[in-house]
């Protein structure tokens, strides 16, 4: 195999950056999660017991606070 498609450093197969989401739910910072689906950032932050989540969008913009 070339090593073209292999990252030097760990010897893993190189994959393409994914997409960027239209939402992201964030603890401290931190990307939890990320999807396109604004009701399922919602139902997916109200299921954990962690509070301060916030949902923004792939801008920025604060959308919602858990």
């Amino acid at each position: 195999m070339s090593s073209a498609f292999i990252k030097e450093e760990a010897g893993e197969r190189w994959t393409p950056p994914a997409q960027p989401r239209e939402y992201r739910i964030l603890l401290d910072g931190e990307v939890l999660r990320e999807t396109d689906d604004l009701l399922d950032a919602l139902q997916w932050s109200a299921r954990r017991p962690a509070s301060g989540l916030e949902i923004r969008t792939r801008d920025g913009q604060l959308l919602a606070v858990a």
